[in-house]
């Protein structure tokens, strides 16, 4: 009995001292694991979305050398009425308004400040589009209406087969994805545990087989679409997106701070929505695409990609928000007039015509409300009117 006992003791031991070295092992998996976790709980959201790097692998994006693009102070305002409340209800963390390239309002709420770096999420499909646009022109990528497999060939066999760019760009893929932020058990949550777990985002868009239209004919939000446009990018150029976004287009702008992308195991940049800057240098690049493409003299972004980019040729429902490469065309819009967004209250409104960017951060857990992101519009469009 005595022996049997010693070899119990021996074996629960043996499984504790196992545990405890693949806790050790995993430790950093599991710290992000559980930091991805609570990132959006009501205690954390606002210091999370400023310190995406304490929960996720990154890579940074340096600024370089190139002196900083001044933002000088124009005129002050008063904001219309009902900003306030705005702000309040709607959590939000920044707010900076530009016109005609001064900055005439900047104020930050909740605790934070000019220095945090704020995750962008999907505003940083646009800078992906504007990337895009320059290696089109620069004929690394042949055509929008090649196949993605052309340059992503390990997406043969996958839902993307039959894909072109131009779907993709346009959120046409037909790709089945399930985008619920609050179903755990979602597409775009499942996608999330493989970045903070380590994995890799190639393997998990090569891995999706279900298609519910056929490429081109129905519009519907799939954020895995921006990574099979990350996966073109690198597939044609041979080089990672981090170093093309920093050489082609950081750089060059001026910014204040080094920024960063979140990355998967691999090392590669979550593109569909892991840049981090800070308000003023994600301003720094909206005023160069509100100026169509030019920044400190230089042409960066072509100015011929941004209008098309930002026209709403996606096969969007009649009436509904438009769409076109990365880019979000609000109902009843005038030419120059769009945006890029990201959820939990993060924008970048153009009004070309009156010279107008706001830029928007913001921690509003109930950004998926009926309503919520029209009255943000109209909030941005008051303000533009407003000057």
């Amino acid at each position: 009995m005595k022996s049997i006992l010693k070899w119990v003791l021996r074996i629960v031991l043996a499984l504790v001292l196992a545990a405890t070295a693949v806790g050790l092992w995993k430790r950093e998996e599991l710290q992000r694991l559980l930091a991805v976790n609570s990132l959006f709980s009501e205690e954390k959201i606002v210091h999370n979305f400023s310190h995406m790097d304490e929960a996720f692998l990154t890579v940074n994006l340096p600024r370089g050398d190139a002196p900083t693009w001044d933002l000088p102070y124009g005129e002050g305002f008063d904001l219309p009425e009902g900003t306030d409340s705005w702000i309040d209800e709607r959590s939000v963390t920044s707010l900076l308004v530009m016109q005609n390239g001064k900055i005439r309002f900047e104020e930050y709420y909740l605790g934070t400040g000019p220095d945090d770096r704020r995750i962008s999420w999907s505003v940083a499909k646009s800078y992906l589009s504007a990337l895009f646009g320059i290696l089109l022109q620069e004929g690394a990528i042949g055509s929008l209406d090649d196949s993605v497999v052309k340059y992503a060939p390990k997406l043969k066999g996958s839902a993307y087969e039959t894909a072109s760019i131009r779907n993709v760009l346009n959120m046409a893929s037909g790709v089945t994805f399930d985008e619920d932020y609050l179903d755990p058990n979602s597409d775009i949550n499942r996608m999330g545990r493989v970045v903070a777990l380590g994995g890799e985002l190639d393997d998990f868009a090569a891995s999706l087989q279900d298609s519910f239209a056929t490429p081109g004919e129905t519009w519907q939000y799939v954020s895995i679409d921006t990574h099979v446009l990350g996966m073109v990018i690198r597939g044609a150029t041979g080089r990672n997106v981090a170093d093309l976004l920093t050489e082609k287009i950081l750089q060059p702008l001026g910014l204040e701070r080094d920024g960063y992308y979140i990355t998967d195991g691999a090392g590669v940049a979550f593109v569909l929505g892991g840049l981090n800057f800070t308000t003023r240098d994600f301003a720094r690049f909206g005023q160069m695409i509100l100026q169509d493409g030019i920044a400190n003299g230089k042409q960066l972004v072509p100015a011929e990609w941004i209008f098309e980019a930002t026209q709403p040729s996606a096969p969007t429902a009649q009436g509904e928000i438009g769409y076109g490469y990365q880019w979000w065309i609000p109902r009843g819009a005038h030419e120059g007039e769009f945006l890029a967004r990201g959820v939990y209250g993060q924008y970048m409104y153009f009004n070309q015509p009156r010279g107008v960017l706001i830029v928007s951060t913001g921690a509003d857990r109930l950004f998926r409300e009926p309503g919520v992101n029209d009255l943000n519009i109209e909030m941005f469009r008051k303000i533009a009117e407003s000057l």
